[in-house]
């Protein structure tokens, strides 16, 4: 098994030497396009077409050569990118023979679930109800969908929100008989979707309570340290860790590259108001704390 701390160490070194700053882990939305018209996301609001093969491969080779070692495909509804005959498996494969060390996907989970990729976030925003009321009736599809697949590394995301917080740990108990793991963050306010922000009082109770469910065996992958440091946004952000690409508004042909934090150009970034856990996991990780660095093992199976 290859470990993550090879490429963190590289960075550490390269940063604490000469103050270079190189990103890590990339998000990248190939479409902005989905089947499912969530109430939480902005991004199907946000109509642009999708990036075109030459695109992909630009951005992969600006992404690898910044630095970025973990890429996360991303849509809209990745696995509904297409350029001709292209497909998300062609980027995989493409993302491979650079070198990236690990591919992930996220997907809302209503298609089969068929892919190279090493892991596969499926996107869940509570129990059957509040699921549905955020994506549609989609709920009893997307169990099917993740029990038929053969995929070894499928996990939960959820985005935790004013709507599903009191949910959270008889989901956790739920899933946890259907994926390998469950990853969280906490729903930003774009200016798009629903004010669903969670206030600190409630959210310092859902990590209480997510704490406790990972003392208990629950497999919750976020390190105990980023179940305390979200409490208050007590941890040091470097957002530079982080790039992303997406469809490029005035060009098709490619992508836009951003680095630094993942609001920027997407909505005002508001520190205060963050609940990106894998922002904090992976400043935590680059800090060295050992929690983090494990939990960055977990999740991308180092």
């Amino acid at each position: 098994m290859t470990t993550l701390l090879p490429a963190l160490a590289r960075h550490w070194v390269s940063y604490h030497l000469t103050g270079e700053q190189r990103p890590l882990l990339a998000g990248f939305k190939l479409t902005h396009r989905c089947n499912l018209r969530c109430r939480t996301c902005p991004f199907w609001q946000r109509p642009r077409p999708d990036v075109m093969w030459e695109g992909v491969r630009t951005a992969l080779d600006e992404l690898y050569a910044a630095g970025c070692r973990i890429l996360i495909l991303e849509g809209g509804e990745p696995t509904l990118w297409r350029d001709g005959d292209r497909r998300l498996e062609d980027v995989i494969g493409a993302a491979r023979a650079r070198g990236f060390a690990r591919i992930g996907v996220t997907t809302n989970g209503t298609l089969p679930i068929e892919t190279g990729a090493d892991i596969v976030w499926v996107s869940f925003d509570g129990l059957r109800e509040t699921h549905e009321a955020v994506r549609g009736p989609i709920w009893e599809r997307v169990l099917a969908n993740i029990a038929a697949s053969r995929h070894p590394r499928i996990l939960a995301q959820v985005t935790i929100s004013r709507a599903n917080w009191r949910e959270l740990p008889e989901l956790i108990r739920f899933l946890s008989g259907h994926v390998q793991g469950v990853t969280f963050q906490f729903f930003y306010p774009y200016r798009e979707s629903e004010d669903l922000w969670l206030p600190w009082p409630e959210r310092a109770q859902v990590l209480r309570e997510l704490a406790a469910l990972k003392r208990q065996g629950y497999p919750v992958l976020d390190s105990y340290r980023v179940l305390r440091d979200l409490t208050d946004n007590r941890w040091q952000c470097h957002d530079w860790l982080i790039a992303d690409a997406e469809p490029d508004p005035e060009n098709p042909a490619r992508a836009a590259v951003h680095h630094g934090c993942y609001l920027k150009g997407r909505a005002e970034a508001d520190c205060h108001l963050c609940g990106f856990a894998a922002h904090a996991e992976l400043s935590l990780a680059f800090d060295l704390h050992p929690g983090a660095i494990w939990a960055g093992q977990q999740v991308f199976h180092f």
